[in-house]
């Protein structure tokens, strides 16, 4: 279904889809996605912001990426992965 797709197609998805997650749990999260040269057809380096507080890394490969976006339970596993690293960002603020 939507497995595949090239470098920049991926990252675009993941940003979209980690950011839509992470809205999910919160409203003001917001998804940094560092997809630059040395990145480049490797893997995302994501964080998580809420207000001042700023998640870790999270690593993807974009091998792993491209191959399972298409995948409920892959999906449904980074959608909980996400949504966490946000509650866990509310928690530690309040």
């Amino acid at each position: 279904m939507f497995s595949g797709g090239s470098y920049d197609e991926v990252a675009r998805w993941v940003r979209n889809f980690l950011a839509s997650h992470a809205k999910r749990e919160n409203p003001r999260a917001e998804v940094e996605l560092e997809a630059g040269d040395e990145r480049e057809g490797k893997s995302y380096a994501a964080r998580v912001r809420v207000g001042s507080r700023v998640s870790a890394l999270i690593d993807l490969a974009y091998p792993e990426v491209a191959k399972n976006r298409g995948s409920l339970q892959w999906c449904a596993e980074l959608a909980a992965r996400v949504r966490g690293v946000v509650r866990d960002l509310v928690s530690a603020a309040a």
